[in-house]
């Protein structure tokens, strides 16, 4: 009879000591991020333009996934600046979000010092596009790869033209960086947009044009374009003969890099819920076949690694814009 009381109490000392343990366990494993209630996405670029169809592209599976509605609103203007100093300043509670590209979202404080945000005031989610820099000729141009660049213009200082998509874009500081590698002078167009440059190059008004290697690959397809060479640490999949930069010689890496953020200070487990759902989009296979329609090179970062490269980033523009401000 005294085992049987003993067994009995040591069940009933067990079951209340996992009763206690429950509580704590719920706190060391909290449930995890749900929106209640429907969300936003800032753009800083206007509707139909190439930053704008990949984000609503990208809000659509998020909701799916997020299981509420997000509103895609833009906010162009100052290149950018007016979008993105909005998303600075909304409440950092999860429920706004921006679509960010670089070098904007920090080349813009380095170049504007009365710029209102910094890239501190906000908390990267993933990086979801990274589409490399290029330098485009037409089909028929005697200019077959970056050698023959570079010969032609020591040989005719200024006489190569390039068309970007403005003063400070990615695009424009590609084209300072190789001047700067190769010692060449060539003349700046700036034109506002990718579109304008590429009709340039089109109607042969221009002999480069400067524009990210999604942004031709199209015209390459048809045989109107040809690529002298892609600014990305490897061949983009979708461009596969078209050898790099640095491959023919010329370290230079360049492009543009979009994503999501949220302003500083969004609570950690929000930012890893939406992190995650973003994770989850570029390997769904529909979103896949439409990035792949609208030519978007896809790479994830998760928060930290998406930081850690835009302060890297920011570091280098920073360095630059002290040897050599890229106003004109």
């Amino acid at each position: 009879m005294l085992h049987r009381r003993r067994l009995i109490a040591g069940t009933a000392a067990m079951g209340a000591a996992t009763a206690l343990a429950r509580p704590a366990l719920a706190q060391q494993q909290p449930q995890q991020w749900r929106p209640e209630r429907p969300m936003t996405m800032i753009v800083a670029y206007p509707a139909g333009g190439g930053t704008d169809v990949a984000a609503r592209t990208l809000a659509r599976f998020l909701e799916r996934d997020l299981g509420q509605p997000i509103a895609v609103i833009n906010r162009p203007g100052a290149g950018g600046e007016i979008g993105f100093t909005e998303l600075a300043r909304a409440r950092p509670d999860g429920y706004t979000l921006g679509f960010i590209n670089t070098p904007t979202i920090v080349t813009i404080p380095i170049e504007r010092p009365s710029a209102r945000f910094r890239l501190e005031d906000f908390a990267p989610i993933a990086n979801v596009v990274d589409d490399p820099g290029s330098f485009f000729v037409n089909a028929d141009s005697p200019l077959r790869n970056l050698a023959d660049l570079v010969a032609y213009a020591r040989a005719n200082p200024e006489r190569v033209s390039v068309g970007t998509s403005g003063i400070g874009s990615d695009d424009h500081l590609a084209m300072l960086a190789f001047q700067r590698l190769t010692g060449v002078r060539m003349t700046h167009i700036p034109f506002a947009g990718s579109a304008p440059v590429k009709n340039a190059i089109l109607a042969r008004n221009i002999t480069i044009a400067a524009m990210n290697i999604a942004e031709g690959v199209n015209e390459m397809r048809q045989g109107m374009l040809r690529s002298l060479g892609q600014m990305g640490a490897q061949r983009w999949s979708e461009a596969g003969d078209v050898p790099t930069f640095r491959e023919q010689g010329f370290d230079v890496i360049e492009g543009s890099m979009r994503g999501l953020a949220a302003p500083a200070g969004v609570p950690r487990e929000a930012l890893e819920r939406i992190a995650a759902a973003a994770r989850a989009t570029i390997q769904d296979p529909e979103f896949l076949r439409l990035a792949r329609g609208q030519a978007l090179p896809l790479r994830y970062l998760g928060p930290d690694d998406y930081r850690k490269e835009l302060e890297a980033l920011r570091d280098n523009y920073q360095r630059l814009w002290n040897q050599h401000p890229w106003r004109e």
